[in-house]
């Protein structure tokens, strides 16, 4: 069943910054809040191990693409292994670009798959039953699930740039020209209107009083383009609408995305700037040492001693400019490829264990230090979905994985059958449960 929805954002913006003196509140206690550089839930901390399950919705739904069955079976298996937080995906566009994600929720302007809401109505609803938080994503910079790039096509269509063929670069200023196309932002401000203020199906709670979701996102991992071209509207783009998301729902926290400074240019003060506004609650990174060729799986000795350098200042560094601005701060992303970048369930994860354990050690002692720290999301789970291919490429109807579709199935995924990895996120996430007892007055920002 598909709808169509054509709401007027900006208008409704200009009449709630009209009639609205305090921005927002969130004082009940049942909905995660931020109280300084750290986060409190029913006036204790709220400190956590997640995982990103950007899928959620896709298994949640009723129709030929949902298993909901693998889904509550992955729920129930994350709960026992002490993930609390899931990063998942709240909107997918139908994109002009050949390998992303289908089906998708948005499937022309303001054209709404209701099969894929209900997905997430149904996975939203299991979460609560679980008491597991949600964060979730609301767009994204990168082309695997429509994006900002298919925003841009749509305004103005037939001008899409294709990132295959190597052609990155341009794929990346293309998507950059997001921040300054207001035709673009408003279908995409239709959409974040609709979802925030649904109604689900499976506990009748609309979401802006869910107390499962713990942030929306702004985006997946939203840059300024490859220079400072778009930065003014960048930063535009990031507080008017956190500002507008903040108008429509009084509960929740909203966060960027951002990757940190790798997503700022390698600036450490467009990273300030862009989340001191004070609509942005807290502050996110994500840490990729294969992408930023600090890593390589097929020579570990000879990477892995700069790779654990480099992760461990890049994690202190972005705890340093969240004292900065006193706001928490989380680890939102982190993965390694298997030994000799393998993908198959079964073969080796001798370094992607070392190197996880290491840099979960180290948010452990930053957090239980009173560092601005609350926690992490690993990339990615892929439970019990195996790649049915031999080349490891995903194709519409395969079962998802942790890798999104344009990346070799298997490649970040973390299997059921991955013992000792989980062995190491269930004795981490335990820890990190039970900073949670801590009394508030006893989280000192050292």
């Amino acid at each position: 069943m598909y709808r169509k929805i054509i709401l007027f954002p900006f208008i409704l913006l200009s009449f709630l910054l009209s009639s609205c003196s305090v921005l927002f509140l969130n004082n009940n206690p049942e909905f995660i809040k931020v109280n300084g550089s750290h986060f409190e839930l029913s006036g204790k901390p709220y400190y956590f191990f997640g995982t990103n399950l950007w899928y959620g919705c896709y298994l949640g739904s009723s129709d030929s693409t949902g298993d909901r069955g693998r889904l509550v079976r992955e729920l129930d298996k994350l709960k026992s292994i002490g993930v609390t937080n899931l990063r998942i995906l709240g909107a997918s566009e139908k994109s002009y670009i050949k390998i992303s994600l289908k089906p998708e929720i948005q499937t022309a302007p303001n054209i709404y798959n209701e099969n894929l809401l209900e997905g997430l109505d149904f996975l939203l609803s299991e979460m609560g039953k679980r008491n597991m938080h949600a964060v979730i994503i609301l767009n994204n910079y990168w082309e695997w699930s429509g994006g900002m790039a298919q925003y841009n096509d749509w305004a103005n269509p037939g001008s899409g740039v294709d990132p295959g063929n190597n052609n990155y670069s341009d794929f990346m200023d293309y998507s950059a020209t997001f921040y300054s196309n207001m035709k673009a932002q408003e279908i995409f401000n239709n959409y974040i209107y609709t979802l925030i203020t649904r109604k689900n199906k499976y506990n009748g709670v609309y979401y802006y009083d869910d107390p499962t979701i713990m942030s929306w996102q702004l985006a997946n991992e939203p840059r300024p383009g490859r220079s400072d071209y778009w930065i003014d509207e960048y930063y535009r783009w990031i507080e008017t609408t956190a500002q507008f998301i903040h108008l429509l729902d009084h509960n929740h926290l909203v966060s960027s995305g951002s990757e940190g400074i790798a997503g700022s240019l390698q600036d450490s003060l467009i990273y300030l700037k862009a989340h001191r506004t004070q609509y942005i609650d807290y502050l996110t990174f994500h840490l990729w040492a294969k992408n930023w060729d600090w890593f390589d799986a097929k020579n570990i000795q000879g990477t892995y001693p700069e790779t654990v350098k480099n992760a461990v200042e890049y994690i202190n560094k972005h705890i340093s400019l969240a004292r900065q601005l006193n706001k928490p701060v989380v680890m939102e992303e982190f993965g390694l490829p298997r030994d000799n970048e393998l993908y198959q369930p079964g073969t080796a994860t001798t370094a992607r264990d070392k190197y996880f354990k290491m840099i979960l050690t180290l948010v452990y002692d930053s957090a239980s230090a009173g560092a601005p720290i609350a926690g992490s999301n690993v990339w990615a789970w892929g439970g019990e979905a195996r790649s049915i291919n031999a080349d490891f490429k995903w194709r519409i109807g395969d079962p998802f994985l942790g890798d999104p579709p344009q990346e070799p199935q298997g490649l970040n995924s973390i299997y059921d059958t991955d013992l000792s990895t989980i062995s190491i996120f269930k004795s981490h996430s335990e820890k990190m449960n039970k900073l949670n007892e801590l009394k508030p007055e006893l989280q000192i920002s050292k």
